[in-house]
């Protein structure tokens, strides 16, 4: 099997090299999770529960080993990298205890002289394709609920970040069952075998390029897919003083490579002159290499320099570099008095930039923000509740943060419309993704003789 280099996104220098999984590695990964199909899919709900713990206990007891290997990959710092770990580990733990629930429509008798009931069953072995942002979180987000809805899973990491992933496949094999979570890497091309693959489902969580190759591929195949956010911010006059540091953590967080994170600011009214203001001190304050760390890679690296210097920019306010020479390091960015169809605007940057954009009032700041394709995520701030929550309603998107960003949990769902996918992700309701109902309906007039 052939292999590809690893790069240290800090330092721009190779780390190492991985398998780059051919046709017969994919396939010997997707047997094995067949093979173990029939077993884990057997297990009691309970069963499968206590193993998701072990397996959730193990991972953050090995806490340090996946923050290291998170770092490795993503040149995140340990600040945001340890707290992935333990979203992490208390994904298995959640949807463990979820699927202890019955979710299926209540039964009884609704047809005359009928016993009904609904049978909730998986989808049998699933192909789990994540991206570079978040390797092992993103792991979860799609493994977690596969396994517990009696999935098998083979999972397959982004090229440039798959030591996380590797990491878990360990621990899986000893802490749920060989052949139960199955890694396997590579590039591009690994992942379309992977689609192309004896798989009853895929869940997909990448790019819109990418979510529509995949469509492409499955055919008629059950597809999950989470895709780009290019997510608008509603910031009211009366937005609250707090709202600058939040918007610039937000965007800065894990270096705003995060299909959730704020990109398009759109401002109303007199808010305009002080949004911009306002975000451009925020954004000066924080430095990549102390704050916040790298892109991930040289492709991203040269998106932003494309769309950030190529954009058509009345203002334009960027903050300052600290990671050493060689790294994929990117200052924080305000761009504002931009043509509505600059690049920049249009386009998902993926970085730690805002646009800043002028809307009259809140109608023409709901039309710009439901402008773009993708419906992932927005944010609304001001002090007025009730203005912020009829613009809540208004925004077309799968999650609305109301004078808050990037506030996520285990229990509330979170999913795209339009050109962000089609899948849920988080809660109870991302079982639904990897299971099928299957209805029983018994006649009750034929008896068995008594004997």
């Amino acid at each position: 099997m052939t292999t590809f280099d690893l790069v240290d996104p800090c330092t721009g220098s190779v780390r190492g090299t991985c398998p780059d999984g051919d046709a017969s590695a994919v396939a010997e990964a997707v047997m094995a999770a067949r093979r173990a199909a029939t077993t884990w899919s057997a297990l009691t709900t309970r069963e499968r529960a206590e193993r998701l713990a072990r397996l959730a206990a193990r991972v953050a007891e090995r806490a340090a080993a996946y923050g290291d290997a998170e770092r490795a990959g993503t040149g995140k710092p340990g600040g945001e990298a340890l707290p992935e770990i333990s979203q992490a580990a208390d994904l298995f733990r959640f949807y463990g205890g979820a699927i202890r629930g019955d979710l299926a429509p209540a039964g009884g008798q609704l047809i005359a002289g009928h016993e009904s009931w609904v049978r909730w069953e998986p989808c049998g072995v699933v192909a789990a394709i994540v991206p570079w942002n978040y390797p092992l979180l993103m792991a979860a987000w799609r493994c977690a609920p596969a396994l517990a809805a009696g999935n098998t899973v083979v999972l397959k990491p982004a090229e440039t970040t798959p030591d996380s992933a590797l990491l878990l496949a360990e621990d899986a094999a000893e802490c749920l069952g060989p052949g139960v979570l199955r890694t396997v890497t590579g590039g591009r091309e690994c992942g379309r075998l992977l689609v192309e693959a004896d798989v009853d489902a895929i869940a997909f969580t990448g790019s819109v390029r990418g979510g529509t190759d995949v469509a492409r591929r499955a055919g008629l195949r059950r597809i999950s897919l989470e895709l780009g956010g290019n997510c608008p911010v509603i910031v009211f006059p009366d937005a609250p003083y707090r709202t600058w540091d939040a918007l610039a953590d937000a965007v800065t967080y894990n270096a705003g490579q995060s299909c959730a994170a704020p990109a398009r600011v759109i401002a109303i009214g007199s808010a305009y002159d002080g949004v911009v203001e306002q975000l451009s001190a925020a954004l000066a304050e924080r430095t990549a290499g102390r704050d916040f760390g790298p892109l991930n890679n040289p492709d991203q690296a040269d998106r932003y320099d494309r769309l950030v210097g190529g954009a058509k920019a009345g203002i334009r306010k960027a903050g300052t570099v600290a990671g050493p020479g060689g790294g994929f390091w990117r200052p924080a960015c305000v761009l504002a008095d931009l043509p509505a169809d600059d690049p920049a605007i249009t386009e998902e940057v993926f970085a730690p930039v805002l646009t800043v954009q002028r809307a009259s009032n809140a109608a023409e700041a709901l039309e710009l923000a439901n402008g773009m394709p993708q419906a992932l995520a927005a944010s609304v701030w001001s002090a007025d509740i009730s203005s912020a929550l009829l613009t809540a309603r208004g925004l077309r998107a799968g999650e609305v943060w109301v004078n808050c960003h990037l506030v996520q949990s285990a229990e509330l769902p979170h999913g795209g419309r339009g050109a962000s996918g089609n899948g849920t992700d988080l809660s109870v309701l991302a079982l639904a993704e990897y299971q099928r109902p299957k209805t029983v309906t018994v006649d009750l007039s034929v008896t068995s003789p008594l004997p």
